[in-house]
């Protein structure tokens, strides 16, 4: 009979700890909009040469990076603000902004892995157009920042282990740097050569 009641004390705790398990792999609702809000956004705001409505300041300004940080953060607390050499340089901020904004997209890609691909797609496009449309100095920092970002401040580890969902966001990042400085430079090559291994 002892033995009855640990068991059954023993399965019901095990019950606990797995709900709390499952409990912490729930998708949280607002991530999905919060992404593509922060697409909008960070578009704009990398763009933006003069502060503005629509981005609320500019890349290099030191301080409206901030407002696209802080919703980073409402689910990758850990991601950092730019460091001393990067504060308000618009490359080392876009480069944050722009690993966080993927990093969420990989989070997504855990449970969604359409829709995170879809995201993917439409992140790298929005950052692919930001470049073309920008002035040269801003399309230099747009270029470098978002190849930092990508490379350096984007954690592979959060991407989905679904093959197909991984299949599609890699080679949908290996294109980026093709798309800004050209195919077969070396920006392109080492950047396709970064994310293909990825795949292992």
């Amino acid at each position: 009979m002892f033995r009855d009641i640990t068991s059954q004390l023993a399965g019901t705790g095990a019950t606990s700890g797995d709900a709390k398990t499952d409990a912490k792999k729930v998708l949280s609702p607002t991530l999905r909009p919060d992404i593509y809000s922060l697409i909008d956004k960070t578009k704009a705001w990398a763009l933006a040469t003069t502060p503005s409505s629509s981005s609320g300041g500019q890349a290099g300004d030191g301080v409206s990076y901030g407002a696209l940080l802080e919703l980073i953060q409402k689910y990758l607390p850990e991601t950092k603000k730019p460091g001393l050499e990067s504060f308000g340089q618009a490359e080392g901020e876009i480069a944050v902004i722009v690993g966080g904004v993927t990093n969420l997209i990989l989070e997504l890609s855990k449970w969604e892995g359409m829709a995170a691909g879809m995201a993917m797609r439409t992140w790298v496009d929005a950052l692919v157009d930001a470049h073309a449309r920008a002035g040269e100095a801003r399309k230099k920092a747009i270029a470098t920042g978002t190849t930092r970002g990508l490379n350096q401040y984007t954690d592979a580890g959060l991407l989905t282990k679904d093959f197909t969902t991984r299949i599609q966001i890699i080679s949908c990042l290996k294109t980026v740097s093709a798309r800004m400085y050209g195919a077969g430079t070396d920006e392109a090559r080492k950047c396709e050569a970064m994310w293909s291994s990825k795949f292992i």
